[in-house]
């Protein structure tokens, strides 16, 4: 053991024996083989356990250095962080010998490891620099045991690469302290959807042999959790090792409890991230004899033979490593011209790159020039063809292959040579062969064929098309990820603009990229190429950016939804649609299924685009001051910053340590401030995502926050649950001014448009106004009075104002609470005028307009609604998401707006598209009938019309305007049956519209209406009653014995009547005579649905106990209890030949079980959504099967088509809101008619 080590231990072993305890740190010492079983049992007979951790001490002082890192290893994994802190100073250096190194440092188990992980080789010459490779080392025993980042940093071209590698290459590291093996990856600079593909190529590679995933991960964060899975389960105590990193933010995908060894020219690249931080510096250069060495070894010459030239190369080539091998190759083929290269190289004058200080272009440019001078000229046009590779990719041989027309053994020697004369790189992971180029030799090769580029991309793409199919591309072929994500690349490059509109224009194309590697690249190249797609049709590049925006939130998702069924969701002049049509009839001639949506005409996307940055609920975004950035900030305590265009990720920072609930940009667009549930306000940069500054004087969550208006003189306002507004200096460490003065929680807080003013509001119910300059309370208007009545005593109401905006000129402000709006004179504090949204909604957050006399409301039934503040009108509803509206923010410049949402996703809208919309939203609970070609759908709007529509034509018929509560079609379509919110029941005759009402009502609202068969008899329930009534006979029977409400009611044959209820039980009833002829106690729990056999002889029940039972109408016990379900069994089915039926439950399940003997046959819905996530989107709320009993359709948060026999998903229809009721089927199992949570009215056709 080394004196340092050991004195180290004799030191601090008094501490050491009286805290340890020995038996688990002597199994980490076992397990690492540095201590016998004979020692562990000495150590065991020791009576106490200070004696025990004393022997233990005194046996490793008599052992080497690797016991003694095992023992530090032991102490971090057992938790004595402290007591290893004392030892760390002592961790010994790994030499040689104590490395079991042979054969030039390595052993058999190092070169496979090394192999395995994709650690590059040695150069074919190579010095050593003992000093940093042991600097490496020593820093990557102290990451043992515990994750964190070893940075090796310097100047391009130092050999920093070669170090990382060189450090791994010793077998005691590798044994000790990453057994789980090292992986190596190349990053270079990179844009999101790059990283991605390295992502994904690592997590490929990290998951061969038992693979335990079947497709590539979507997106960065699902990578980064793959990537967290794999290391932890399936590589634990590993080393990723990730080469040439450029930017921090590149890192956080990697940022997720590793251990990390990374290179980089920035020592700043790892501030961003979190852990135990390690850094060694690389010389910018070698000294002049490691640069002889070098030279000497490419020569074969002792380095006293050499000419006093080569002193003069090395001080020209200023000591770099990656132009003294470029001299050095070229000496190695024609040693006699070393006069030669270095007159070459004096000719030339350095001078800095613009974008790094780093290296020397011109001594590079000159080197690469020479080097490739010297080619064999059967070989130098190859070299040339490699100009139209981009930086930081590495390119399959089969690309090469491709590009060259020849066999993979001839190109690996064309590319040898170039590798041979450091020209080329290659990377050797495991089988295949990837080759790149340097940055400096691409920009050389770029500016020296500049005026070929344009050919030799044409000839790249001319031989892909030769020899490959776009939309034919497998994920087993070696070259397919290349192609993916560089064809439209080299097609724009070449100026084929006609192939590159094809390309782009193909949903074959779009369809099989996105299911490989998501959306977000295919929707950056067409922002990218939109000036060359433009110029082909700029109306099919609308469509075909406007589907993947808006769609990107689907096509990232698991399952993967079928593209074609969402093509056919376009509206048919769309191109993406007329694609899908004809695929779609392709493919139902070999029997897939699709959908058509007949009645999508009336229905208008406003969205302009939906993005989906978050993992929770979305509680705030905001537009940068120029429009073009947009932050948002939510429950998974992230603040997130990406392009209002396109929604390109720009930004994502874990900001806070609990939900993070404001954020808000400066004026400058310089900085992003982000409030907390942690009580904390932080400053961002909002470029590189650093953390400016933090500030916690708040003592309770901080709810708002916002900047001044002006760069000026850049204040911050925040709101807390502490009572408190807080000014602040973003110069200042601490508070400007405290404002008192709320006597309860502030919610939110704005700047006046001068900056003279902040308003505040208060679940106190008051709107406050304060001087800014003096912090001081200028005016408080008690808003809770406007909601006063002289039964409403004021200390038993609670108002909180919720929001406040400004207008423009500063004059009025707008205030929110409940679910009214007031606009108030600011200097009089007279109310101008009110607002009043729906009486069962609560305003959630709302914003004023600037430039258009419009204010954005966000209300608490998933709506947003924008109204004319000048003549208090409302304009147009904005439905779209699937959960609360937390925030509603109008652009800078009011030509657009965005919501954020609990569904995770924000939405941006075009205002004047809004505007000028006029969609009906129809309440869910609607009535249809099917009628030879004919489907006719009975509904009531948002504005309680009540109307029959033609699903096939799109006819509207508004019959009358009441308050309907629910509604139903005779069988004929001769009359209306209707059930009101008062109880009443009326029957309205069609055509002529005269109506009829029922003499006797209920007491309550009625919930279900049905007609007999023969449609002289309306049969309604409310409550725990339900109500026949003859029309003809005027005649009444009243079915009472349910003790709790009646959940739903089906008609059986001969008078019969089936009900369920909430009290558990199921009764028969004789409509004639109102008596009960069956009385069935089913469930400890409410009945939440009941269905009848096909031969009448059975019914089912199920239940919220989680169970469904069978039935026969003739015995009072249950034939079958049908166990296994997790959740509330919602809806069952049986088989049209009564042998099968279906269960559906509140978990996205669905069960089909066979009648006769209980079992069950299938588990439908058996793959995993995402984490969380219920398979069916929701719940199973209805399920229906075919007359053939081999199909099944169900509905939930969307509709599903399943193969009855083997349980498989047919096909999926994805409506646009979620939370479907029910699912209203034609005899011919061909149309289908639903109604989303958004009052969206679907009609669908099985597409023939």
């Amino acid at each position: 053991m080394d004196a340092k080590a050991r004195n180290c231990l004799l030191q601090h072993r008094e501490a050491l024996a009286k805290d340890i305890k020995t038996s688990c740190i002597m199994d980490h010492m076992i397990s690492d083989g540095v201590l016998t079983l004979l020692e562990e049992e000495k150590v065991k007979n020791e009576l106490t356990q200070r004696q025990r951790a004393a022997m233990l001490i005194q046996i490793i002082l008599k052992k080497d250095n690797n016991s003694y890192i095992s023992f530090y290893n032991a102490l971090l994994c057992e938790g004595y962080k402290d007591l290893a802190a004392l030892l760390c100073s002592g961790i010994p250096a790994v030499t040689s010998s104590s490395s079991k190194d042979i054969a030039g440092g390595m052993t058999s188990y190092v070169r496979t490891v090394l192999r395995e992980g994709g650690v590059p080789q040695r150069p074919v010459v190579f010095v050593t620099r003992k000093k940093l490779v042991n600097a490496i080392q020593q820093k990557l025993f102290k990451l043992n045991g515990e994750p964190g980042w070893v940075t090796i940093y310097g100047m391009a071209g130092c050999g920093k690469s070669v170090l990382a590698a060189e450090a791994v290459r010793d077998h005691s590291l590798l044994e000790d302290c990453f057994p789980g093996g090292v992986h190596w990856v190349s990053v270079g600079q990179q844009d999101k959807s790059q990283l991605l593909m390295k992502l994904q190529n690592l997590c490929t590679r990290l998951d061969q042999g038992d693979s335990l995933f079947q497709r590539l991960p979507l997106n960065i964060e699902e990578a980064k959790d793959r990537l967290r899975f794999l290391m932890l389960h399936k590589h634990p105590r590993s080393l990723l090792i990730l080469d040439d990193v450029w930017d921090p933010w590149v890192l956080k995908a990697f940022d997720n409890q590793c251990q990390i060894l990374l290179t980089t020219r920035d020592k700043s690249v790892t501030d961003s991230v979190m852990g135990p931080k390690y850094v060694v510096a690389v010389e910018s250069g070698l000294g002049t004899e490691k640069g002889l060495e070098i030279l000497s070894l490419f020569v074969n010459m002792k380095k006293t033979d050499l000419p006093e030239q080569a002193h003069s190369i090395i001080k020209e080539c200023k000591g770099s490593p990656l132009v003294v091998s470029l001299i050095g190759a070229l000496l190695r083929d024609f040693p006699n011209r070393w006069e030669y290269y270095l007159r070459q190289l004096q000719n030339k004058q350095f001078k800095r790159i613009r974008k790094s200080s780093s290296y020397d272009y011109e001594a590079l440019d000159e080197a690469m020039s020479i080097s490739v001078d010297v080619l064999r000229e059967d070989i130098k046009d190859y070299y040339t063809d490699l100009s139209i590779f981009q930086k930081g990719v590495k390119v399959p041989t089969k690309v090469l292959c491709i590009l060259w027309d020849m066999e993979t053994e001839e190109v690996e020697d064309i590319l040898q040579e170039f590798v041979n004369k450091s020209l080329l790189f290659c990377d050797r992971n495991g089988k295949s062969f990837c080759y790149y180029l340097h940055d400096l030799q691409v920009d050389f090769l770029t500016e020296k064929n500049r005026g070929q580029l344009q050919d030799l991309h044409k000839k790249m793409v001319t031989q892909f098309q030769r020899c490959r199919q776009p939309c034919t591309l497998s994920p087993d072929q070696e070259d397919c990820m290349y192609w993916y994500n560089f064809l439209a690349y080299h097609m724009a490059s070449a100026n084929m603009h006609k192939e590159l509109s094809a390309l782009m224009f193909s949903l074959n194309w779009i369809k099989a990229k996105t299911e490989l590697v998501g959306p977000a690249h295919l929707i950056h190249e067409f922002v990218e190429y939109r000036h060359i797609l433009d110029e082909k049709n700029c109306a099919v590049c609308e469509n075909f950016q406007e589907f993947l925006s808006l769609n990107g939130h689907l096509l990232g998702r698991q399952p993967f939804p079928n593209i074609i069924q969402l093509g056919l969701c376009e509206p048919e002049t769309s191109e993406v649609y007329q694609q899908a049509k004809l695929q779609a009839k392709q493919e139902v001639d070999d029997g897939m299924l699709y959908l058509e949506w007949i009645n999508k005409k009336a229905i208008k996307n406003l969205s302009r685009l939906v993005v989906r940055p978050h993992t929770d609920a979305v509680y705030c975004a905001c537009f940068s001051e120029d429009g073009q950035k947009i932050a948002s900030c939510g429950a998974d305590k992230t603040l997130q910053v990406f392009k209002a265009e396109t929604g390109e990720k720009l930004l994502e920072i874990k900001a806070h340590e609990d939900e993070v609930l404001c954020c808000a940009f400066s004026t400058d667009g310089k900085f992003i401030a982000t409030c907390s549930v942690d009580r904390k306000v932080k400053i961002w940069n909002s470029v590189t995502g650093e953390l400016v500054r933090t500030y916690d004087e708040h003592s309770e969550q901080v709810n708002c926050c916002c900047f001044t208006n002006h760069s000026q003189y850049l204040l911050l306002a925040t709101g807390s649950n502490d009572f408190f507004l807080k000014l602040w200096d973003l110069n200042q460490n601490e508070c400007r001014n405290t404002m008192f003065g709320h006597t309860n929680s502030v919610s939110h807080c704005r700047f006046s448009p001068d900056d003279k003013l902040l308003s505040s509001c208060s679940a106190d119910g008051t709107l406050k106004l304060w001087d800014v300059k003096s912090a001081n309370e200028m005016k408080s208007i008690n808003v809770k009075q406007f909601f006063l009545t002289s039964e409403d005593p004021q200390d038993d109401m609670e108002v909180i104002v919720k929001c406040c905006a400004w207008s423009a000129d500063g004059s009025r402000i707008m205030v929110a609470a409940k679910n009214k709006i007031f606009f108030f004179d600011v200097r009089t504090s007279d109310l101008l005028a009110e607002i009043q949204t729906g009486r069962h909604s609560t305003i959630q957050y709302c914003d004023f307009s600037l430039h258009n006399h419009l204010a954005v409301v966000a209300l608490s039934q998933y709506c947003v609604e924008l109204w004319n503040t000048e003549s208090c009108l409302k304009v147009a509803d904005c439905r779209g998401h699937l959960s609360w509206v937390h925030g509603v923010t109008f652009s800078p410049d009011g030509s657009s707006f965005l919501t954020s949402s609990d569904d995770q996703t924000i939405r941006v809208w075009e205002t004047k598209k809004v505007c000028k919309n006029s969609a009906i939203v129809l309440k869910q609970e609607i009535d249809v009938v099917f009628q030879e070609n004919k489907v006719m759908v009975l509904a009531v709007d948002d504005v309680r019309r009540l109307q029959l529509i033609n699903g096939r034509t799109g006819q509207i018929d508004y019959l009358t305007k009441a308050h309907v509560s629910c509604c139903c079609l005779s069988p004929h379509l001769q009359d209306v049956a209707l059930g009101h919110e008062d109880g009443t029941v009326k029957i309205l005759e069609l055509p002529n519209n005269k109506i009829f009402q029922s003499r006797i009502g209920h007491k309550k609202a009625v919930q279900h209406i049905r007609f007999t068969v023969d449609g002289k008899t309306v049969i309604s329930s409310s409550d725990s009653a339900i109500q026949v009534w003859n029309r003809q006979s005027e005649e009444y029977v009243f079915l009472q014995a349910h003790q709790e409400t009646v959940t739903d009611f089906r008609l059986l044959k001969k008078s019969r009547l089936l009900s369920w209820s909430f009290d558990g039980t199921v009764k028969v009833w004789n409509i004639i005579t109102g008596k009960i002829e069956k009385d069935f106690v089913c469930h400890q729990a409410t009945v939440l649905s009941c269905a009848v056999s096909s031969d009448t002889a059975k019914f089912s029940s199920t239940s919220a106990d989680k169970t469904a039972k069978i039935w026969s109408f003739e015995l009072l016990t249950p034939l079958h209890e049908l166990r296994g379900h997790s959740d509330c069994v919602r809806c069952s089915a049986f088989s049209a030949d009564s042998s099968l039926l279906a269960t559906g439950d509140d978990k996205g399940e669905i069960r089909i079980w066979n009648v006769s003997s209980g079992e069950l046959l299938h588990l439908c819905a058996p793959i995993p959504g995402e984490e969380g996530a219920a398979t069916h989107g929701g719940w199973v709320t209805d399920i229906c099967f075919s007359p053939d009993s081999k199909m099944l359709v169900s509905a939930g948060g969307y509709l599903k088509w399943w193969n009855v026999v083997t349980g498989e998903s047919l096909q999926t229809f994805y409506t646009n809101g979620t939370n479907l009721k029910k699912i209203h089927v034609s005899p011919d199992f061909k149309t289908y008619v639903t109604v989303d949570n958004l009052g969206i009215l679907y009609v669908l056709q099985v597409l023939e």
